[in-house]
């Protein structure tokens, strides 16, 4: 079989394969055989009864096969498909993806002739074939020259001549050509039919995502070429605030697009357009008097469509373990398969018994997330800036209205102009922070374009044009006109701004980053006099000429609060054995001051930068007073000593270097980073093997959440205290003479309801019952969150109503105690299906058999058991202790074995004891039930043993509630141990006689007793014993932070008894000098066992 190595993102290699012929396939030409065998040889030979039986097994093992064709690709292709060597007689493929990127797909393969996209005609010149698969909607192009697959190419990296050359296809020819080459601009995913529906639940789960997309949005991705638009780019990034986008008129004609770096040229796909301006300058015109733009991408391949597909098909579906679930039902089939051989030996040698209640017989025996990561803006601080002052020449002076004349004259012009706000359908909309500067200094902002003073002091701006905000440069610029002068105005990032200032204050740098370390957002502020000219003259200055030669105008400094939660809840996660880190987009100093607010980081912290001198790079503290040498070797080491921070610059060296796997999982906070980057973080740790959890707010966040194996949401709705208030007040409008009352007790509302409810139907008090958990949902704001397009819920696993990371311990929380209550089942089931099977097998073959009325008693008990175990609820603290991740350890298997020894020995010793007092009888196993002293003892043992198997394998604290604190559990345990105690000591005849149980000889009850009594203390000694010697598992990174920190102390010790023990060996005092050997030796050896005792300690927690 050919494989070829794509190596993309999406895509890593594909195997060529060839359709078997349908008569020829594995899972048709074997069971056609095996179907005419059993119709002309094993029919006439056996019985109609064990003929059916021989076809009913036939038939199971061909249904295992068909699904096992739907559950694995790689089945599928042994038996449906044949490999092929030659792509020419290939007709399918297997595909198989990058990783984390979902799981394999067999896609068919397409040939047709190269369509000649210039020339409009369905033909080349070399009349070659072009061979071609979709998967994931995306398009992958056989390339003969590389011999491998590769993404259909769009032009998106032409230069800006190539772009303003274009005039649109012009001929159905080549509309035609177009169509065929890049396919239809259609945004659709089908709707799934009834029976794909009905087969993928079945098979498996799967998730369901439809949407809606707003009306009157962009139909692709377009590179504007005349004219200016406003959009709306919620869908894409999260953010509310419109965009402004300007056309590529004024660059070079042979610079080469890049879509990150010239996004303000850039309309995308679904986002929404509010308001354009016509250039009628251009020398193409649209019809309705709008904008040109020329299309880069359609379909899935624009921005919105890799939104889509991220979605869609980013990661594998999220399931259980399903694997270990498997072995472990195959371990309890290993042992059925024994016991039923058991029975199937002994039944055969007995000529006399029925060979189908044999076969009957036979057929019945048989049948954890260890580092949570968050984003800042928006999910652990607010979105609300707050203006806090500007700073010029280093004195600080408060934005009161006051307080205003303080302020020199070009630094409020600068704020008040120095902006993207624009008016859309007669409301300012734009960047909060620009519009909380604005308030500040008391201007308003007219649809003119002019900035004006509330207050008479103060001359209007009028804005002459603008330059946006570029990411990649970090600074915007407006050029103005004051009193018919002309002046440029920049504001950006202080690191910027300070390269292009004429006269650079003394104490620049050191007071920008002293607001940073503070958690600020800081911008520079700067001006120039430009000289006289005409408007058209200040539009068309080349942007690098207005944002040179700058006058420094002062630091704007800003706060975003974090939320009153967010310290709390990340302390208790850090408290509970969980590493935090921060991805963010903002800068370094102020992304570490906010981490180490919220416990993030709790060690001094170390920033990597590239050093100015040379093009290496280096740690450096905030306040730049540690400096340290950059290595990927040593980093792990620096990370015990230090919380390292990395910005999104230094990716490219770590990409580069290949030191991406040995830097990341040692870093605590991610600053200035990309959308695509926080998906490498993620990825990175999950390749590392680290359980991951991301929480985040837009839909900048959507790879990392997708790729996070939990993803969590938060919806941009109020807070839970502005929700708590609203409530309040909507409580106390309801009414003018309402007072304020205290809500009543359930216990009491009930009362008052039941005469009610009492003649409701069944249909009222669902939907009664419903409602109320609609209410409990909505409760709050009493309206349900809506989920808007640029909501990271699209991609989401887990949508949290409120924007607090509250919802991060409860999803913990209640993750742990699933695990636990997971566990303690599957231990459970085990040892039932143990003694089962035994007590199915060998005390099956002695004629010892259960009651109707009896099995009817211990199934409700067991009913009971298994209903209320699940009625445990998490504890509300999070537990720095950690559940086992894992069915097959040590642990489990030590349980199931020794408690399953005990219960045997239990059951045994009982039976035998009571079969001492009955008399010599051949008890056949197919006949009716006939109480005897022995069936009796039987079932007050499985009774006990049924009590025993529950309570010991119960887990309550630290995840769960106690068996006290489970109160229905333990009324349950209670009722059956006090039913034991009775019929045991036959305190009510009447009972033992309706459950048909025999009257036990004197003192085999109190015997019986005195066993179960002494089973039950070593099952419950022998569980503890080994929770205490096999705890839950504790993550790697948590172990080697352990193992390094003793071993540096270890060392620390030993090398200041070294340093005692040389310096006090020249003294003159022999006999005191080797007392002083002999003591160092003493102490030396206490600390080798001390070191003994650890690293066997450590080394048994590696290999659990």
């Amino acid at each position: 079989m050919m494989r070829f190595h794509v190596g993309g993102k999406v895509v890593e290699a594909v195997d060529l394969l060839k359709k078997r012929y349908i008569w020829w396939r594995l899972d048709v030409w074997p069971f056609v055989f095996l179907y005419f065998t059993w119709l002309f040889l094993v029919v006439p030979s056996l019985e109609f009864t064990d003929a059916m039986i021989i076809l009913g097994g036939l038939a199971v093992l061909h249904i295992l096969v068909l699904l096992f064709t739907a559950w694995s690709v790689d089945f599928k292709c042994f038996v449906q498909f044949s490999k092929v060597m030659d792509i020419n007689s290939a007709d399918t493929c297997k595909v198989v993806p990058a990783r984390f990127s979902g799981t394999k797909e067999i896609v068919a393969l397409h040939f047709q002739k190269a369509a000649s996209f210039q020339s409009g005609v369905s033909s080349s010149s070399n009349n070659t074939e072009e061979i071609y698969f979709d998967f994931r909607k995306q398009r992958f192009i056989f390339s003969y020259d590389k011999e491998t697959f590769s993404k259909l190419p769009y032009p998106t990296k032409e230069s800006f001549g190539y772009y303003l050359k274009s005039s649109g296809h012009g001929t159905d020819a080549k509309i035609a050509a177009a169509t065929a080459k890049w396919g239809r601009n259609v945004f659709e995913y089908p709707m799934p039919t009834f029976q794909k529906l009905m087969k993928e639940h079945c098979m498996e789960p799967f998730f369901v995502f439809q949407s809606k997309w707003e009306d009157k949005s962009v139909p692709a991705d377009m590179l504007l070429l005349s004219g200016s638009v406003i959009v709306n780019e919620a869908i894409l990034t999260g953010e509310s605030t419109p965009q402004w986008k300007t056309s590529v008129a004024g660059r070079a004609v042979d610079e080469r697009l890049s879509a990150k770096r010239d996004k303000n040229h850039i309309l995308f796909g679904g986002t929404k357009i509010l308001q354009h301006t016509q250039d009628k300058s251009f020398h193409l015109k649209a019809p309705d008097g709008g904008c040109v733009a020329v299309v880069l991408r359609t379909g899935f391949e624009t921005s919105q469509g890799k939104l889509m597909r991220t979605i869609l098909f980013s990661t594998e579906r999220v399931t259980a373990n399903s694997r270990e679930s498997g072995l472990f039902i195959l371990f309890l089939v290993f042992f059925a398969i024994i016991a039923a051989g058991y029975v199937l030996k002994k039944g055969l040698e007995d000529p006399t018994r029925s060979k189908y209640k044999l076969f009957l017989s036979c057929s019945l025996i048989i049948t954890s997330v260890d580092i949570c990561c968050f984003d800042k803006t928006g999910t652990l601080t607010s979105d609300d800036m707050v203006r806090n002052f500007v700073e010029f020449h280093w004195q600080i002076i408060m934005i009161w209205n006051q307080m205003l004349q303080k302020l020199p004259r070009r630094t409020v012009e600068v704020l008040a102009a120095c902006h993207s706000l624009v008016f859309v359908e007669n409301k300012l909309v734009g960047d909060p922070l620009e519009k909380a500067a604005l308030n500040g200094i008391d201007w308003i902002y007219t649809s003119d374009e002019k900035a004006l003073p509330k207050k008479s002091s103060g001359n209007a701006v009028q804005i002459v044009h603008r330059h946006h905000f570029a990411s990649h440069l970090k600074r915007m610029a407006v050029v103005v006109n004051v009193q018919e002068e002309f002046f440029a105005f920049v504001k950006g990032a202080p690191e910027t701004i300070q390269e292009r200032l004429v006269d650079l204050p003394s104490e620049y740098v050191k007071t920008y980053k002293k607001y940073t370390r503070q958690g600020s957002r800081v911008l520079a502020l700067a001006y120039k006099t430009l000289p006289e000219m005409a408007v058209s003259e200040a539009r068309s200055l080349d942007r690098d000429v207005v944002e040179s030669g700058l006058t420094f105008a002062g630091f704007a400094v800003f706060n975003c609060p974090i939320r009153p939660d967010s310290a709390l809840v990340l302390n208790e996660l850090k408290g509970s054995s969980h590493d935090l880190v921060m991805i963010t987009g903002d800068q370094a100093l102020t992304a570490c001051h906010v981490a180490s607010q919220v416990h993030i980081i709790s060690k001094p912290a170390l920033i990597l930068v590239p050093m100015k001198d040379s093009e290496g790079f280096q740690w450096v503290s905030p306040d730049e007073n540690d400096k340290i040498s950059y290595s990927e070797h040593p980093v792990e080491d620096l990370s015990d000593s230090y919380d390292l921070c990395i910005g999104g610059d230094c990716f490219e060296m770590l990409l580069r270097t290949g030191s991406v796997l040995r830097v990341i999982p040692h870093v605590k906070v991610f600053a200035r980073v990309a959308p695509e980057q926080k998906e490498l973080i993620l990825t990175t740790l999950k390749t590392v093997g680290r359980m991951t959890l991301m929480c985040g707010d837009g839909t900048n966040d959507v790879g990392a959440l997708k790729q996070a194996h939990v993803g969590i949401a938060l919806l941009n709705a109020i807070s839970p205290a502005q929700a708590g208030d609203a409530t309040s007040q909507a409580s106390t409008g309801e009414s003018k003479n309402a007072k304020a009352k205290k809500p009543r007790p359930i216990a009491e509302s009930s009362k008052q309801s039941a005469p009610a409810n009492r003649h409701a139907t069944a249909a009222e008090k669902q939907r009664q019952k419903l409602k109320k958990m609609l209410d409990e949902m909505n409760e709050g704001d009493g309206r349900a969150p809506i989920v808007k397009l640029g909501d990271a819920s699209m991609a989401s696993p887990f949508t949290a109503k409120h924007a607090s990371v509250s919802p991060t311990l409860d999803i913990i929380r209640q993750g742990r105690s699933t695990l636990v209550t997971t566990l303690q089942m599957f231990k459970i089931l085990g040892l039932n299906c143990l003694a089962t099977a035994y007590v199915l097998s060998v005390m099956y073959l002695d004629g010892v058999k259960l009651g109707d009325m009896q099995a009817t008693i211990s199934g409700i008990f067991t009913a009971a058991f298994f209903l209320f175990i699940s009625h445990a609820r998490p504890l509300q603290s999070l537990s720095p202790d950690r559940p086992h991740p894992n069915i097959f350890c040590a642990y489990v298997f030590l349980s199931l074995l020794g408690q399953f020894a005990m219960h045997l020995i239990f059951l045994i010793s009982c039976v035998n004891e009571a079969a001492k007092h009955m008399p010599e009888e051949c008890v056949e196993p197919d006949s009716e039930f006939h109480p005897n002293l022995v069936n009796t003892v039987s079932y007050m043992v499985n009774m006990m043993i049924q009590v025993a198997t529950f309570a010991v394998n119960y887990m309550g604290r630290p995840f769960n509630q106690s068996i006290s604190e489970n109160k229905p559990f333990r009324y349950a345990l209670f009722a059956a141990l006090g039913f034991f105690v009775v019929i045991t000591s036959d305190l009510f005849r009447d009972l033992n006689d309706w459950l048909k149980l025999e009257p036990l000889p004197e003192g085999m009850g109190v015997k019986l007793l005195l066993w179960a009594g002494l089973m039950f203390s070593g099952c419950y000694g022998w569980e503890r014993l080994l929770r205490r010697a096999f705890p839950g598992k504790m993550p790697a990174w948590r172990q080697r932070q352990k193992s390094r920190h003793w071993l540096q102390k270890g060392k620390r010790r030993s090398l200041s008894l070294y340093c005692l023990e040389v310096s006090l060996a020249f003294e003159e005092d022999n006999k005191f000098t080797t007392v002083l050997r002999t003591t160092s030796f003493v102490i030396h050896s206490a600390i080798l066992k001390q070191r003994i005792k650890f690293f066997r300690g450590f080394f048994y927690n590696c290999s659990n």
